[in-house]
């Protein structure tokens, strides 16, 4: 959905339409984004109509009223990356008030964003990975549908959102890639592995189950024949994953991290993983780093003569500091 064509149905000012209005056009974001832009917006709008503000008369907005909602948030258990999200969204939104010359003072800019627990990505083992693409999901359309879209987000590592926006002129199986439009629009060119092309060519043989209409461009289509939603590419790894044998809580940006990390535990450099990711900063993939150092230390401390050497000198519990 658009934010432009579906405008009336985000619920907000005038200004906050056009804010959402100017993401989709001029900064190329995605449908996704712009609509978790106007949640956000939705939020700070209910916070303000409690205390006779909008968002509509933005230069009477200040600091305080920022500063305010932050604190319903935190009271309301808002969790510290929404809390984040959330103003960053309110830093755009004044930004582009600014442009449009409706304020003069950005009143989120002097806002700090509450501090960060460290969460590092969470991965499948290359075991858990391959018994997941090798799921026993059936023969029919379906099944090959949901085996490609797995495929893409695990041999290819891309975002959800991205493979589902796929459309079929995007893939070349001449080539081997898929071209994939990312966060801001940003175009790249994404390989394929041998399972990835030859299911998705094998999806494509029957994608015509779900639709006849020459129009509908989607690669990735729904029972209705419409493009598949994101909702359903989640119940689909969910029973990927339980046909696999895997903890249920599988979701399709646990493939893509799985992607990088084990391209990283097998030699491939920094750089590399962060064009196939598409991460616009190298400190963005440096995340995974941090999984591959703990596979590292693990296989040195297992096997390593000195690592083992080093352990059995190590007192043990109640020894230490005993007297001979």
């Amino acid at each position: 959905m658009s934010s432009t064509s579906g405008a009336a149905d985000f619920g907000l000012p005038d200004n906050g339409l056009a804010f959402l209005g100017y993401l989709e056009v001029e900064k190329g974001y995605s449908p996704a984004t712009v609509e978790a832009y106007s949640r956000d917006l939705r939020q700070f709008e209910d916070y303000l109509s409690q205390r006779e503000a909008s968002l509509d008369t933005p230069q009477d907005l200040t600091r305080d009223h920022v500063r305010g909602f932050m604190a319903d948030l935190h009271r309301r258990s808002t969790g510290k990356s929404s809390v984040a999200r959330k103003l960053s969204t309110l830093r755009s939104f004044f930004k582009y008030m600014a442009k449009v010359g409706l304020v003069t003072v950005n009143p989120a800019a002097g806002v700090r964003n509450p501090k960060q627990e460290s969460h590092h990505p969470k991965a499948l083992n290359v075991d858990q990975a391959l018994a997941l693409m090798e799921a026993q999901a059936g023969d029919g359309p379906e099944a090959l549908r949901d085996m490609a879209l797995a495929e893409l987000l695990y041999g290819s590592g891309l975002r959800v959102s991205e493979a589902l926006d796929l459309d079929v002129d995007d893939f070349d199986s001449g080539s081997r890639v898929v071209r994939v439009f990312g966060k801001g629009a940003k175009e790249r060119v994404s390989p394929l592995s041998d399972a990835g092309l030859e299911r998705l060519r094998r999806y494509l043989r029957v994608r015509g189950e779900f639709t006849q209409s020459l129009e509908q461009k989607a690669l990735f289509l729904g029972v209705r024949g419409g493009r598949l939603p994101r909702r359903q590419a989640n119940r689909i790894l969910e029973k990927l994953a339980k046909l696999a044998g895997l903890p249920e809580n599988v979701h399709p940006h646990m493939l893509r991290h799985s992607f990088a990390t084990h391209l990283l535990e097998s030699g491939a450099d920094l750089r590399s993983v962060q064009e196939l990711l598409g991460h616009a900063r190298l400190t963005t993939t440096q995340r995974y780093t941090h999984l591959t150092m703990e596979k590292i230390m693990q296989a040195y401390d297992g096997a390593h003569p000195k690592a083992q050497a080093d352990a059995k000198k190590k007192p043990r519990s109640g020894q230490r500091g005993k007297k001979n």
